[in-house]
């Protein structure tokens, strides 16, 4: 911090963003012309204390074989102690190359094949691939608007735990594409009736960092000693501090025994050993990027607010729904669907992009009949937000 600076000045800067184009970037692999705003990664730079880290780790100049030293296990435990007031020991975490491989290894290890597995809509695309691909069945709890907020549909739920042949719930916590974040009493019902049925839950956190300031999110396992003994929660710094490539994820799982199956099927798919830059970059994220994250939530969440009200004030015939949670928006495009259908467009997502250039997220992804719904992802400087609501705009007059 510069001399004279006071604590609540900005230290970072969100304006600028890299250019990303020749990277290898995912995100920005599109047309000239077109602005990229689906994929859930950030256009800001790494904190400069993260960049510095790993710059400092290339410098040994020798890329060997990595173990998981002390310091990474120090830095999650006093990260989810003094950021999430949860208590976690050494033994019940460990290191995993991704969440996506967490999950889907633990699909293997919990189930056989035919089994279902519970996925409340509209949620993350990749959930219906690992349970589809690992020769399960999909069984959906679909998520509904009050008029206020995306609520858990408890009563149907139950309906589908208590099949017998129901063994795993993957729970979104906090909820992608909707924003939501789950009460501690909402999340100690789903571990009661999940724990009734004898239904383990897998707990994606992977969004849990990203909030709004008046925001936090409530850790599944801490929601009650019920929660702790029947779940899996999935960890990492990737969506929170721009870490997605590091490949860098941890589980945290209390009860012993589940935790020793889910290890040995880690092991046995060969996602547990760290990659040269993973530790380093999980390490500085969580010792040193404290401060860098907090301004990244208030910049995220004056994107939200600004893309909240233009769309309020020029586009009043989309909804876009409250988000306190993850660097995303779900929005209710379905007044542009007649158009798309029109056009020949399989769903408004496409039909935008062919219209504008703008590339968002399809709302089929993430469930049957959203087809009319778009995922913005607002991680971006204020310039391409802007730049994505004119466009917008034009299809609206």
């Amino acid at each position: 911090m510069k001399q004279g600076q006071s604590d609540s000045a900005p230290q970072y800067e969100f304006d600028i963003a890299p250019d990303r184009r020749d990277t290898w970037s995912w995100k920005w692999k599109v047309s000239p012309g077109e602005l990229p705003m689906w994929v859930a990664d950030m256009d800001f730079e790494v904190a400069p204390e993260i960049v510095a880290d790993l710059k400092a780790r290339l410098n040994c100049a020798a890329y060997g074989y990595t173990y998981v030293p002390d310091e990474w296990y120090k830095a999650y435990i006093s990260w989810w102690s003094r950021r999430h007031s949860l208590t976690v020991a050494k033994e019940e975490i460990f290191f995993v190359t991704g969440v996506v491989p967490l999950i889907s290894s633990a699909v293997r290890r919990l189930t056989h094949p035919n089994e279902n597995v519970v996925l409340q809509t509209p949620v993350y695309n990749v959930f219906f691939n690992c349970v589809v691909n690992n020769g399960c069945r999909v069984l959906t709890n679909r998520l509904f608007y009050d008029g206020h907020a995306w609520q858990m549909d408890f009563r149907d739920l139950e309906e589908k735990l208590k099949d017998p042949q129901t063994t795993l719930m993957i729970l979104c916590n906090p909820q992608n594409p909707c924003g939501r974040i789950w009460t501690k009493n909402e999340l100690a019902r789903v571990g009661e009736l999940c724990a009734r049925y004898h239904v383990t839950v897998i707990s994606d956190e992977i969004h849990c960092d990203v909030h709004s300031p008046e925001s936090s999110y409530v850790p599944f396992a801490s929601a009650s000693d019920i929660c702790r003994k029947i779940s899996i929660s999935c960890w990492s710094p990737s969506k929170a501090f721009n870490l997605a490539g590091m490949q860098s994820a941890a589980g945290f799982i209390p009860n012993p025994r589940l935790r020793a199956q889910i290890v040995r099927g880690l092991n046995n798919d060969e996602v547990a050993e760290p990659n040269f830059m993973a530790v380093t970059a999980a390490v500085s994220a969580f010792e040193k990027g404290e401060r860098w994250l907090d301004e990244l939530n208030r910049y995220v969440s004056g994107n939200k607010n600004y893309c909240m009200q233009f769309m309020e004030s020029h586009m009043p015939h989309l909804h876009v729904f409250q988000s306190d949670a993850t660097y995303l928006l779900w929005i209710d495009a379905t007044s542009l669907c007649p158009a798309s259908e029109h056009a020949g467009f399989a769903d408004v997502a496409a039909y935008i992009r062919n219209r504008t250039g703008l590339f968002l997220s399809c709302g089929e992804q993430y469930g049957e009949g959203l087809s009319g719904f778009v995922r913005l992802n607002v991680a971006t400087p204020r310039v391409f937000v802007e730049e994505a609501m004119h466009r917008l705009e034009t299809l609206a007059k």
